[in-house]
Protein backbone atom coordinates (compact mmCIF):
# COMPACT_ATOMS: atom_id res chain seq x y z
CA UNK A 1 0.00 0.00 0.00
CA UNK A 2 1.14 3.67 -0.72
CA UNK A 3 2.19 5.88 1.88
CA UNK A 4 1.06 9.32 2.09
CA UNK A 5 2.75 13.12 1.80
CA UNK A 6 1.91 15.63 4.57
CA UNK A 7 2.07 19.40 4.60
CA UNK A 8 3.04 20.51 8.10
CA UNK A 9 3.38 24.19 8.49
CA UNK A 10 6.38 25.37 11.08
CA UNK A 11 7.02 28.40 12.82
CA UNK A 12 7.76 31.37 11.21
CA UNK A 13 9.55 32.46 13.74
CA UNK A 14 7.80 31.41 17.58
CA UNK A 15 8.88 27.89 18.03
CA UNK A 16 5.69 27.19 20.70
CA UNK A 17 3.75 27.89 17.29
CA UNK A 18 4.16 24.53 16.56
CA UNK A 19 0.93 22.40 17.04
CA UNK A 20 0.37 18.77 18.83
CA UNK A 21 -1.00 17.52 15.67
CA UNK A 22 2.33 18.64 13.69
CA UNK A 23 4.09 17.11 16.33
CA UNK A 24 2.80 13.89 16.14
CA UNK A 25 2.58 13.73 12.25
CA UNK A 26 6.47 14.32 12.46
CA UNK A 27 6.83 11.16 15.18
CA UNK A 28 4.67 8.89 12.46
CA UNK A 29 6.65 10.03 9.52
CA UNK A 30 9.01 7.54 8.02
CA UNK A 31 11.03 10.76 6.94
CA UNK A 32 11.44 14.48 6.73
CA UNK A 33 11.44 16.74 3.45
CA UNK A 34 13.22 19.77 3.89
CA UNK A 35 13.82 23.24 1.66
CA UNK A 36 16.89 23.16 4.22
CA UNK A 37 17.73 20.50 6.68
CA UNK A 38 19.71 22.84 9.12
CA UNK A 39 16.58 24.79 10.15
CA UNK A 40 14.51 21.62 10.53
CA UNK A 41 17.00 20.19 12.15
CA UNK A 42 16.84 22.62 14.81
CA UNK A 43 12.91 22.42 14.97
CA UNK A 44 13.37 18.84 15.72
CA UNK A 45 15.57 19.21 18.41
CA UNK A 46 13.22 22.02 20.10
CA UNK A 47 10.84 19.09 19.57
CA UNK A 48 12.90 16.53 21.16
CA UNK A 49 12.31 14.08 17.66
CA UNK A 50 15.35 12.50 15.64
CA UNK A 51 14.01 11.84 12.31
CA UNK A 52 15.97 10.83 8.58
CA UNK A 53 15.92 14.26 6.47
CA UNK A 54 16.56 14.17 3.08
CA UNK A 55 16.92 17.87 1.05
CA UNK A 56 13.93 19.38 -0.90
CA UNK A 57 14.63 22.75 -2.91
CA UNK A 58 14.31 24.89 -5.53
CA UNK A 59 17.50 23.69 -7.61
CA UNK A 60 17.41 20.10 -6.31
CA UNK A 61 13.44 19.09 -7.38
CA UNK A 62 14.13 18.16 -10.42
CA UNK A 63 16.02 15.42 -9.20
CA UNK A 64 14.96 14.77 -5.40
CA UNK A 65 10.99 15.37 -5.83
CA UNK A 66 10.93 11.76 -7.80
CA UNK A 67 12.99 10.28 -6.00
CA UNK A 68 10.34 11.26 -2.63
CA UNK A 69 7.42 9.77 -4.93
CA UNK A 70 8.77 6.82 -5.40
CA UNK A 71 9.30 6.39 -1.32
CA UNK A 72 5.64 6.98 -1.02
CA UNK A 73 4.96 4.66 -3.73
CA UNK A 74 6.67 2.23 -1.87
CA UNK A 75 4.72 2.57 1.06
CA UNK A 76 6.91 5.06 3.36
CA UNK A 77 5.06 8.11 4.47
CA UNK A 78 6.88 11.75 4.23
CA UNK A 79 6.60 15.18 5.63
CA UNK A 80 7.20 18.11 3.35
CA UNK A 81 8.70 21.22 5.39
CA UNK A 82 9.70 24.52 4.64
CA UNK A 83 12.32 26.81 6.47
CA UNK A 84 9.09 28.59 7.57
CA UNK A 85 5.00 28.59 7.34
CA UNK A 86 3.22 26.26 5.24
CA UNK A 87 4.94 24.23 2.26
CA UNK A 88 3.36 24.88 -1.23
CA UNK A 89 3.09 28.53 -0.81
CA UNK A 90 6.02 30.55 -2.93
CA UNK A 91 8.13 27.50 -2.50
CA UNK A 92 9.02 24.55 -4.99
CA UNK A 93 6.84 22.49 -2.55
CA UNK A 94 3.75 22.74 -4.94
CA UNK A 95 5.91 20.97 -7.83
CA UNK A 96 5.87 18.16 -4.86
CA UNK A 97 2.32 17.94 -4.80
CA UNK A 98 1.68 17.61 -7.84
CA UNK A 99 3.86 15.00 -8.99
CA UNK A 100 1.98 13.17 -5.54
CA UNK A 101 -1.14 14.31 -7.55
CA UNK A 102 0.16 12.86 -10.73
CA UNK A 103 0.65 9.88 -8.84
CA UNK A 104 -2.58 9.46 -7.57
CA UNK A 105 -1.01 9.67 -4.05
CA UNK A 106 -2.79 10.99 -1.00
CA UNK A 107 -2.03 14.58 0.17
CA UNK A 108 -2.67 15.92 3.36
CA UNK A 109 -2.27 19.66 4.40
CA UNK A 110 -2.22 20.57 7.94
CA UNK A 111 -3.18 24.16 9.29
CA UNK A 112 -0.88 26.57 11.25
CA UNK A 113 1.38 28.85 10.61
CA UNK A 114 1.04 31.14 7.46
CA UNK A 115 2.95 35.01 6.99
CA UNK A 116 0.49 36.14 4.47
CA UNK A 117 -2.81 35.61 7.03
CA UNK A 118 -0.84 36.55 9.98
CA UNK A 119 -0.08 39.89 7.90
CA UNK A 120 -3.38 40.54 6.62
CA UNK A 121 -5.00 40.23 10.17
CA UNK A 122 -2.90 42.85 11.82
CA UNK A 123 -2.54 44.78 8.83
CA UNK A 124 -6.04 47.45 9.60
CA UNK A 125 -7.17 46.96 5.81
CA UNK A 126 -10.06 45.29 4.86
CA UNK A 127 -9.28 41.43 4.75
CA UNK A 128 -12.95 40.09 3.02
CA UNK A 129 -11.15 40.00 -0.48
CA UNK A 130 -7.28 39.74 -0.72
CA UNK A 131 -4.76 38.48 -3.35
CA UNK A 132 -1.70 36.49 -2.59
CA UNK A 133 1.45 38.22 -5.08
CA UNK A 134 4.39 36.49 -3.51
CA UNK A 135 7.39 37.59 -4.38
CA UNK A 136 8.38 40.25 -6.86
CA UNK A 137 11.11 39.97 -9.39
CA UNK A 138 14.23 41.08 -8.78
CA UNK A 139 14.39 42.10 -12.56
CA UNK A 140 12.78 45.87 -12.18
CA UNK A 141 10.95 45.70 -15.74
CA UNK A 142 9.20 42.60 -14.63
CA UNK A 143 8.64 44.03 -11.06
CA UNK A 144 6.97 46.95 -13.54
CA UNK A 145 4.66 44.64 -15.30
CA UNK A 146 3.40 42.71 -12.40
CA UNK A 147 2.75 45.81 -10.58
CA UNK A 148 1.06 47.20 -13.58
CA UNK A 149 -1.21 44.61 -14.27
CA UNK A 150 -2.35 44.97 -10.58
CA UNK A 151 -2.61 48.68 -10.88
CA UNK A 152 -6.78 48.62 -10.32
CA UNK A 153 -7.02 45.48 -8.25
CA UNK A 154 -9.37 46.62 -5.93
CA UNK A 155 -8.79 43.37 -2.96
CA UNK A 156 -5.87 43.77 -0.35
CA UNK A 157 -2.54 42.71 -2.28
CA UNK A 158 -0.06 40.85 -0.29
CA UNK A 159 3.52 40.40 -1.03
CA UNK A 160 6.92 38.81 -0.06
CA UNK A 161 9.66 41.00 -0.08
CA UNK A 162 13.15 40.42 1.35
CA UNK A 163 14.95 43.54 3.13
CA UNK A 164 17.43 44.53 0.39
CA UNK A 165 14.92 44.81 -2.16
CA UNK A 166 12.20 46.41 0.28
CA UNK A 167 12.84 49.94 -0.70
CA UNK A 168 12.82 49.19 -4.49
CA UNK A 169 9.69 47.82 -4.32
CA UNK A 170 8.44 50.96 -2.43
CA UNK A 171 9.31 53.25 -4.88
CA UNK A 172 7.80 50.92 -7.67
CA UNK A 173 4.39 50.74 -5.89
CA UNK A 174 4.56 54.41 -5.47
CA UNK A 175 4.95 55.22 -8.89
CA UNK A 176 2.27 52.59 -9.59
CA UNK A 177 -0.85 52.59 -7.22
CA UNK A 178 0.06 56.12 -6.38
CA UNK A 179 2.08 57.76 -2.91
CA UNK A 180 -1.21 57.83 -1.19
CA UNK A 181 -1.85 54.07 -1.28
CA UNK A 182 -2.27 52.75 2.22
CA UNK A 183 0.31 50.05 3.37
CA UNK A 184 1.22 47.92 6.47
CA UNK A 185 4.10 46.59 6.19
CA UNK A 186 4.90 43.60 8.54
CA UNK A 187 8.51 42.61 9.97
CA UNK A 188 10.08 40.14 11.61
CA UNK A 189 6.42 38.63 12.55
CA UNK A 190 5.82 36.14 15.76
CA UNK A 191 9.56 36.91 16.47
CA UNK A 192 11.29 38.98 19.36
CA UNK A 193 11.62 42.27 16.72
CA UNK A 194 8.01 42.25 15.33
CA UNK A 195 7.03 45.59 13.84
CA UNK A 196 4.04 46.47 12.32
CA UNK A 197 4.60 50.30 10.36
CA UNK A 198 0.50 51.02 8.44
CA UNK A 199 1.89 54.31 6.72
CA UNK A 200 1.39 55.47 2.87
CA UNK A 201 3.55 53.79 0.08
CA UNK A 202 5.23 57.34 -0.03
CA UNK A 203 5.57 57.97 3.64
CA UNK A 204 7.07 54.04 3.76
CA UNK A 205 9.75 55.19 0.64
CA UNK A 206 10.94 58.03 2.86
CA UNK A 207 10.89 55.95 6.25
CA UNK A 208 13.10 53.58 4.76
CA UNK A 209 15.52 55.19 2.57
CA UNK A 210 15.89 56.95 5.74
CA UNK A 211 16.40 53.98 7.96
CA UNK A 212 17.16 50.52 5.82
CA UNK A 213 15.02 47.57 6.18
CA UNK A 214 16.20 45.03 8.13
CA UNK A 215 14.04 41.21 8.27
CA UNK A 216 11.65 39.75 6.35
CA UNK A 217 8.82 41.84 5.26
CA UNK A 218 4.98 41.27 4.25
CA UNK A 219 3.79 43.96 2.42
CA UNK A 220 0.26 44.31 2.59
CA UNK A 221 -1.26 46.84 -0.06
CA UNK A 222 -4.37 48.54 -0.08
CA UNK A 223 -6.52 47.72 -2.65
CA UNK A 224 -7.26 50.33 -5.42
CA UNK A 225 -11.21 52.13 -5.21
CA UNK A 226 -13.49 51.29 -7.51
CA UNK A 227 -14.12 53.89 -10.58
CA UNK A 228 -17.61 53.26 -11.92
CA UNK A 229 -16.72 51.88 -15.42
CA UNK A 230 -18.86 54.41 -17.55
CA UNK A 231 -16.84 57.42 -16.34
CA UNK A 232 -13.56 55.17 -18.35
CA UNK A 233 -14.48 55.97 -22.22
CA UNK A 234 -13.06 53.64 -25.10
CA UNK A 235 -10.96 57.00 -25.73
CA UNK A 236 -9.72 56.90 -22.60
CA UNK A 237 -8.58 53.81 -22.81
CA UNK A 238 -6.36 54.04 -25.99
CA UNK A 239 -4.53 56.40 -24.08
CA UNK A 240 -3.45 54.09 -21.40
CA UNK A 241 -2.89 51.39 -24.05
CA UNK A 242 -0.63 53.69 -26.05
CA UNK A 243 1.02 54.86 -22.25
CA UNK A 244 1.81 50.95 -21.72
CA UNK A 245 3.48 50.56 -25.59
CA UNK A 246 5.47 53.03 -25.19
CA UNK A 247 6.99 51.80 -21.84
CA UNK A 248 7.55 48.65 -23.87
CA UNK A 249 4.54 46.16 -24.08
CA UNK A 250 3.25 45.19 -27.34
CA UNK A 251 0.21 46.53 -28.75
CA UNK A 252 -1.13 43.05 -28.20
CA UNK A 253 -0.18 43.12 -24.60
CA UNK A 254 -1.12 46.63 -24.24
CA UNK A 255 -4.66 46.08 -25.01
CA UNK A 256 -5.05 43.15 -23.26
CA UNK A 257 -3.40 44.98 -19.81
CA UNK A 258 -5.79 47.71 -20.36
CA UNK A 259 -8.76 44.84 -20.66
CA UNK A 260 -8.49 44.00 -17.48
CA UNK A 261 -7.68 46.72 -15.79
CA UNK A 262 -10.51 48.60 -17.04
CA UNK A 263 -13.28 46.16 -17.96
CA UNK A 264 -13.25 47.62 -21.50
CA UNK A 265 -13.87 45.46 -24.14
CA UNK A 266 -10.73 44.22 -25.60
CA UNK A 267 -11.61 44.57 -29.38
CA UNK A 268 -12.81 48.19 -29.35
CA UNK A 269 -9.26 49.04 -26.90
CA UNK A 270 -7.63 47.04 -30.17
CA UNK A 271 -9.76 48.85 -32.84
CA UNK A 272 -9.47 52.45 -30.86
CA UNK A 273 -5.87 52.31 -30.62
CA UNK A 274 -5.24 51.32 -34.55
CA UNK A 275 -7.15 54.55 -35.30
CA UNK A 276 -4.49 56.45 -32.61
CA UNK A 277 -1.97 54.67 -35.24
CA UNK A 278 -3.90 56.85 -38.19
Amino acid sequence: MAGMLYLVPTPIGNLFDISARCRKTFEEADFIAAEDTRVTLKLLNFLELKKPLVSYYEHNKLESGPKIVRRIQEGETCVLVSDAGSPAISDPGEDLVRLCAEAGLTVCAIPGPCALVTALSISGLPTGRFCFEGFLSINKKSRQEHLSGLKNERRTMIFYEAPHKLLATLKDMAATFGEDRRVSLCRELTKLHEEVVRTTLGEAVARYTENPPRGEFVVVVEGAQEVPSEELSIEAGAKLVRAEIEKGLSKKDAVKLVAKQTGLPRNALYEAALQDED
